[in-house]
């Protein structure tokens, strides 16, 4: 557990970070210097057919591109990644590079664990992800590293990337399960602002705002720390900025830049094992169970839990509300308006979740194991609930 003074910071295995290089340039060098021969691309549906992005990228890795998959669904459902997983197996793939938003980068990682383990049909992912014991405590599998590492692209600001774990729904139970091992993080990552202009507005600003609460659940955590509270803060003042940015120019390939920088450092505190809130953890119910796309969760959620929360860390709330130069305003008021600045909704009705699914999403948020870690403490689905309620 962490405490402001003394820590343990966990790292990944990423090796490198492209910042700022176009993508096809560092692939090219990241397949050399990884000596790879039959790459697998998982790749984003709309840049391969509207764009010449993927194109460009499999001119310049040449002879080593075994196969190309588009198709991977929002959530990354499993019957897609299956599908992929075989395709990846039928080309004997030694490198996956993934080229598009939250769900291809997750659904590559948990591939390369399906390579190692067999995974072909449903019922193989059966006892290889997270999930929560009868007793509340979080159960994570211990299970062998995959052999073929992955190289991500991101085109959106989720942050995945750079996390070790992926996220893939069972579409027959509409649950959201998440898969990790340390190396399950890329080896490598590029962050191309060039290609993030392919990206649609909601996309890019909904999952800014992911990145922006990956930074206020850590900076609000009572388990952060002197190192994980500095590079949160530096993510939201860069955030801050840089979203609004984009906003008012969006060809303007700096504030892109910045942006992906911040959420990059969203992801830090995560990375080291400074864990999410209510947030996340109802974030992942409403992707999994009611469809609603990843950005939008935090778009809807971050501000009800803060409100939430400011009984019991109103401190560190005082801290967020400096980092957007309104030391003086209550942050979950700060962040409404951000979030409405940037166009994205700002309730569970305005994302198409009614009360009537209200009482499911509270009880499978208990399923999740940062419902566990939330600074003021989640006794049951009656609490999330409440917060449910704030959101609507």
């Amino acid at each position: 557990m962490f405490s402001a003074d003394s820590a343990t910071l966990g790292l990944t295995a990423t090796e490198r970070v492209h910042i700022g290089r176009r993508a096809a340039d560092a692939l090219a060098e990241e397949v050399k210097t990884l000596n790879a021969k039959r790459v697998f691309l998982l790749v984003s549906s709309t840049l391969r057919a509207q764009t010449d992005e993927i194109s460009l990228i499999e001119s310049a890795l040449g002879d080593s591109v075994a196969a190309v998959f588009d198709g991977i669904g929002p959530h990354g459902p499993r019957t897609d990644v299956l599908k992929a997983m075989e395709a990846a197996r039928a080309c004997n793939a030694d490198l996956i590079i993934t080229v598009g938003g939250g769900s291809v980068t997750d659904a590559g990682k948990v591939i390369a664990l399906g390579l190692k383990h067999g995974i072909k049909k449903h019922e193989d992912f059966e006892g290889f992800y997270v999930y929560v014991d009868d007793n509340g405590d979080t159960v994570v599998p211990d299970f062998e590293a995959p052999d073929i590492r992955v190289i991500c692209c991101p085109t959106t600001l989720s942050g995945g990337e750079f996390n070790t774990m992926g996220g893939v729904t069972d579409d027959r139970e509409n649950k959201k399960q998440g898969y990790t091992h340390r190396m399950m993080a890329p080896i490598a990552i590029v962050l191309d602002p060039a290609l993030t202009v392919h990206t649609p507005e909601w996309l890019w600003f909904s999952t800014g705002v992911r990145a922006v609460d990956h930074a206020l659940e850590a900076f609000g955590s009572k388990h952060s720390n002197y190192f994980c509270d500095g590079v949160a803060g530096s993510a939201l003042r860069i955030l801050a900025e840089a979203l609004p940015a984009v906003k008012a120019d969006p060809s303007n390939l700096d504030a892109r830049l910045r942006c992906q920088v911040g959420a990059w450092q969203s992801m830090i505190p995560i990375i080291g094992g400074v864990p999410m809130g209510a947030s996340h953890a109802i974030g992942h119910v409403l992707g999994g169970t009611a469809d609603v796309p990843h950005g939008y969760c935090s778009c809807v959620m971050a501000p009800a839990v803060l409100a939430y929360n400011k009984p019991v860390n109103g401190d560190k709330q005082q801290q967020i509300s400096a980092c957007f130069n309104q030391p003086e305003r209550d942050a979950s008021d700060i962040l409404d308006e951000f979030i409405l600045g940037l166009g994205m909704p700002r309730s569970l009705e305005a994302v198409g979740v009614g009360e009537d699914k209200l009482d499911i999403i509270a009880e499978y948020t208990m399923l999740d194991f940062w419902s566990r870690t939330n600074p003021r403490p989640i006794d049951g689905p009656h609490d999330v609930k409440t917060i449910l309620e704030m959101a609507r």
